[in-house]
């Protein structure tokens, strides 16, 4: 307390002192134990209301020792009893967290991990997917700037998520065990298998398989590709043990249009623990047209290659690249892009007047505005010679097509002219753009839809260090690639747009997010906030059928039907209050990546050990685990002086006994005939 608080205090017993001595002492001039009393509850009161008043803080000191953490985080996917080891999970689980001398040393914490990081000590062992890189970003934003030591009980074998050898930091010591049995036996696996989700109709189609042996002995496999019962291909791989791996490479015809499922099939004569992984499916989607895209510019920019790559990134799109002067006709595309068009473009424009196709124009610092104000009325330029860096800003109200926000206000500035850009006539907007964070009020990506034609804007020019920056943000050009697809897709269709759209996919692998999304639009085709969408699915087998409602996010309607077994289904989605319905189907691959491994992966679980300066051990092996981590001198406790101010206000306790003190003082002078 300061100085002039304790003063406060000192004036304060005086007053209380000096107010009960005069009614109950010196005025009523008689000493008797009753007045006594009477004198030192009023003390109390008055002393405890005048302290309320002066409401000193009051400092208390505590010592407190911290503990350094123990996260011990337990495997629960389900490959964990695949490898028989679920039992020994636990047992090792209960082994470490019953310990007295690990309580007494580290606080103790529970996590469980699949395709997801949890604090639990409930472990289920069904996860779809292990995902170990979890680990390691949840422990770092957890325990920030502490040291401390990990015990990961798991096999080690990931099928999700960035490499965990190096995601752990360096100086937190982890301490892997693996579990399952370790004794390598026969196997023939099928490790990866890659296709294209499309194809077109009667042309040939490659699939590229990878397979991995484990085993002493020269050993013989037969390598099928089938539909239902008609074998496709087969192909006769060897192994040994020095040859432990092999490719092969398929050429398939696509001569059925739609979804048709496929089965990859490595058999042998050898007897083998686990078969599951000897067989995988794939499907791919046939398709008889494909959308040819023509990128037209009279320059050499980065922006044409990440054009280039992004568009064709789904395998229905194929790009060709020309100058103005050299195109020869503009009907073999259906989709235009004009990349800063100037004097040189007049002859494209005069053509695709006759020609009516879609184009997507892309303006930069080389743009001839004037010449783009007479060759189209959508926009109107008035640019100067300055350049200006411009940034986005996402409207979520855009409703043409139903696309996500992927960070596109965290993205890096687009180049183009100073100037102002008027909308003129029926132009969406989906990025306005901002200087410096200060919105000018113009479009930067704007679309027109007009008499049946569309066309598309991009005022500026370096959209390829947004393709690059979304690979930064999310580890993948994949959100991005769908974006500029869904411009194209928007860009290759003429037809008229329907009141409720549905986007999903034709199959799906067992275990992958399943997402269905849909837009409803009222009768000035504005996206209708007020839409109560259903799902109706089912099962085609077993005539199963379930009811889902689609939940609201920014652009759309969403329903997530992870979990469902594999199979053939049907549905529908029908908005409630219009009845307005669209019906579709598609089939989940039967397909258990946890059911692949037949060892743990020692290899990796010793190489993460090694990068952290931890140690690997066994099953067997817990009792040195605990020994080592009792003895490491590196974790030791904390002491640390905790200090508590309080507010003496803050005492709700006092005002009790101030109530309790007048309370009594009342009732014994009204019992002695003093009120």
């Amino acid at each position: 307390m300061t100085l002039n608080t304790v003063l406060l205090v000192v004036l304060s017993l005086l007053v209380a002192g000096g107010l009960s001595f005069f009614q109950y002492i010196y005025k009523a001039k008689n000493n008797s134990k009753l007045n006594l009393f009477l004198a030192f509850l009023r003390f109390l009161s008055v002393f405890g209301i005048l302290l309320l008043l002066i409401n000193p803080v009051v400092t208390r000191n505590t010592l407190e020792i911290e503990k350094p953490p123990l996260p011990i985080v337990i495997d629960n996917s389900s490959s964990i009893v695949a490898l028989k080891a679920k039992d020994k999970t636990q047992e090792l689980y209960a082994a470490l967290t019953s310990n007295a001398d690990l309580q007494q040393k580290f606080e103790i914490e529970s996590y469980r991990f699949d395709t997801e990081f949890q604090s639990d000590t409930q472990f289920d062992f069904t996860g779809k997917q292990t995902n170990l890189d979890a680990i390691a970003k949840n422990l770092k934003s957890i325990h920030k700037n502490v040291v401390f030591p990990t015990v990961i009980i798991t096999d080690g074998n990931q099928t999700t998520g960035n490499d965990y050898v190096y995601s752990f930091a360096n100086n937190n010591k982890v301490f892997p065990i693996a579990v399952g049995d370790t004794t390598k036996v026969l196997d023939f696996k099928i490790t990866q298998l890659n296709v294209n989700k499309y194809a077109f109709y009667k042309n040939k189609f490659p699939v590229e398989v990878f397979f991995q042996y484990s085993g002493d002995k020269n050993a013989l496999a037969d390598f099928t590709i089938s539909q239902g019962n008609t074998v496709l291909s087969k192909k006769a791989i060897s192994f040994s043990k020095a040859k432990n791996t092999a490719v092969a490479t398929v050429l398939l015809t696509a001569d059925k249009i739609g979804s048709q499922v496929f089965s990859a099939r490595l058999s042998s004569r050898e007897k083998e623990v686990n078969t599951y992984n000897n067989t995988k499916k794939f499907a791919v989607e046939v398709i008889d047209q494909k959308t040819n895209i023509a990128i037209i510019t009279a320059i050499n920019h980065p922006d044409i290659a990440a054009l280039k790559r992004a568009i064709e990134s789904n395998s229905q799109r194929q790009v060709t690249i020309f100058n103005p002067n050299k195109i020869n006709s503009l009907s073999d595309y259906n989709v235009l892009i004009l990349y800063q068009p100037n004097g040189s473009f007049k002859k494209i424009f005069d053509e695709n007047k006759i020609a009516g196709i879609n184009s997507f124009i892309i303006t930069g610092t080389h743009t001839d505005f004037a010449f783009l104000n007479q060759q189209q009325n959508n926009l109107d330029f008035k640019m100067s010679s300055q350049k200006e860096d411009y940034l986005a800003g996402f409207n979520s109200q855009f409703n043409l097509f139903a696309t996500d926000d992927i960070g596109f206000e965290n993205f890096p500035p687009l180049e183009n002219s100073y100037g102002k850009v008027t909308v003129n006539g029926s132009v969406s907007v989906l990025l306005s753009s901002k200087i410096r964070n200060i919105a000018t009020n113009a479009p930067l990506l704007a679309f027109a839809e007009n008499q049946g034609k569309r066309a598309a804007f991009l005022m500026g020019e370096n959209s390829w260090k947004w393709r690059l920056q979304s690979h930064v943000n999310l580890d993948s050009f994949d959100k991005y690639d769908l974006f500029m697809d869904k411009i194209i897709q928007f860009l290759a269709s003429n037809n008229s747009k329907k009141s409720l759209v549905v986007n999903h996919e034709s199959f799906y692998n067992s275990g992958e997010s399943i997402e269905i999304t849909a837009q409803y639009f009222n009768k000035n085709y504005e996206f209708d906030e007020k839409a109560r969408l259903t799902i109706a699915l089912m099962n085609t087998k077993t005539k199963q059928t379930k009811n889902y409602d689609l939940l609201k996010s920014n652009t759309a309607y969403k329903v997530n039907l992870d979990g469902l077994a594999a199979g053939n289904y049907t549905f529908k989605v029908t908005e409630l209050n219009s009845k307005t319905a669209y019906a579709g189907h598609f089939e989940i691959l039967d397909f258990d990546i946890e059911k692949q491994f037949v060892n743990p992966d020692v290899d990796k679980l010793k190489e993460l050990a090694l990068n952290t300066k931890g140690e690997l051990f066994y099953s067997d092996q817990i009792a040195v685990l605990i020994k080592t981590l009792l003895a490491d001198e590196t974790y030791k406790s904390i002491q640390k002086n905790k200090v508590i101010r309080t507010a003496l206000i803050d005492w709700y306790w006092l005002l009790v006994l101030i109530a309790i003190f007048l309370s009594t003082e009342w009732f014994v002078r009204k019992y002695n005939g003093l009120l």
